[in-house]
Formats: structure tokens, C-alpha cells, sequence
């Protein structure tokens, strides 16, 4: 039986991600935890998060879960939701600048203050549902239509190094990556698991997905 590790840092919506992909899953364990060896031991692991990027990089290095995260980010399937994408970018501009894991190069920006599109002021933080272009094809937009609709609450957007990474983007005063994969890694902005059906939909591609991009 295969195990999928959520990880426990103390900073996301534990329960709402396990049992989502408890529901979509069949024959399949599903553990939240904050034992590195379980989530070590695990054949994918999944980081959600939420709250402040000090707050939540402070957490993983006191549980010594971030040194986890990078041992194991590309040596089996890997899904980041939200928080769990922005830490691992190489640093964020949010509580006065602070670094991330560097998993994925790149940086963590603000929203512009006023956001502005074509004149109308946007409220940040970005919060409720936006339409997401799929900019590449990968395993995990099966069964998804380009455009669907996925819940963001965020103030701070990544910006990755290399655009080859993105497979997602969305519209908020600007495009903006909203998901980025690499072998074995996939990370997005929105939170499948308040996503409806289509959030359903990528957390049981990812239950199943071998990792390739």
C-alpha cells in the first residue's frame, strides 16, 4: 500500500488537505505528520501552508523539517499548496525579506500597492476564485479544462527564474505563475483542496501521478 505524507509544520490546513486526498485516493494511506523518517518513508509527500513566510520558515527550521523538504523535493512525487509552493523559492519579500529553501530558484514578491488593472484597483490579498491557463501540458491538468477556476488567497506571488518551470499562470493585474513543476515536484499557488471538483480532480492526479513532467 502506498503512503502519502502530509507534512505537519504547524502552519496549514492539515485536516482539509488530508481528507481530500483521502477522498479521491483507494488503497492508499494517508498520513499527516511531522516525523521526518515517516515523511522520509513515504512514496509522496504533500506541504500545504499558510501565514507568513518568517512564521513558516521559522517553523521548518526549528522542526528541521525544511532540510526534509530539500533531501526529498525531486526524489519522489512532491505536491506544495500554497505556502508549501512559496517556501521553496529561493527567498520572499514578505516580513522584511527572509530566505526559502531554493528549491525552486526564484523570488517572492508583494503585489503592487495600489494593484491596479486597466484602471480598476484589484483588493490584495488576492482572495476567492480566478481562472488558471494551463501554460504547458503536464500529468497533473488531466481531466482539468484550461481556464478552470481554482480559490487563491494570497498577498505575495512567485516569480521563478526559469518561465520553463510554470505550468500555470492567472491574471491578477498581471500574469502571474500560479503552478511550476520539475521531475517529481509540482506546486501551485491556489488550494486544490477548497477547489471543487477540478481541486479534487488534480490531488487524485497527483495520488497517481509517476513524477514525470
Amino acid at each position: 500500500m502506498q503512503r502519502i505524507a502530509v507534512i505537519d509544520y504547524g502552519m496549514g490546513n492539515l485536516r482539509s488537505v488530508s481528507k481530500a486526498i483521502e477522498h479521491v485516493t483507494e488503497n492508499m494511506e494517508v498520513v499527516v505528520s511531522a516525523d521526518a523518517s515517516v515523511i522520509e518513508s513515504a512514496d509522496r509527500v504533500v506541504c500545504p501552508g499558510q501565514g507568513a513566510a518568517a512564521d513558516c520558515m521559522a517553523a521548518l527550521q526549528q522542526s528541521g523539517l525544511a532540510q526534509t523538504i530539500t533531501r526529498i523535493a525531486g526524489t519522489r512525487p512532491f505536491l506544495g499548496i500554497c505556502m508549501g509552493y512559496q517556501v521553496l523559492l529561493s527567498a520572499s519579500d514578505e516580513n522584511n525579506g527572509i530566505e526559502c529553501l531554493n528549491v525552486v530558484p526564484g523570488k517572492v514578491v508583494r503585489f503592487d500597492d495600489p494593484l491596479l488593472d486597466d484602471g480598476v484597483r484589484l483588493k490584495v490579498p488576492h482572495m476567492g476564485w480566478s481562472q488558471v491557463r494551463q501554460v504547458r501540458k503536464h500529468p497533473m491538468w488531466a481531466g482539468i479544462d484550461d481556464n478552470s477556476r481554482f480559490y487563491f488567497a494570497h498577498s505575495y506571488y512567485c516569480v521563478p527564474d526559469d518561465e520553463s518551470v510554470v505550468t500555470g499562470s492567472c491574471h491578477y493585474g498581471h500574469d502571474i505563475a500560479v503552478s511550476v513543476a520539475a521531475p517529481n515536484l509540482f506546486a501551485c499557488q491556489f488550494h486544490p483542496e477548497k477547489s471543487a471538483a477540478d481541486g479534487l480532480q488534480l490531488l487524485r492526479n497527483f495520488a497517481y501521478w509517476d513524477g514525470l513532467s
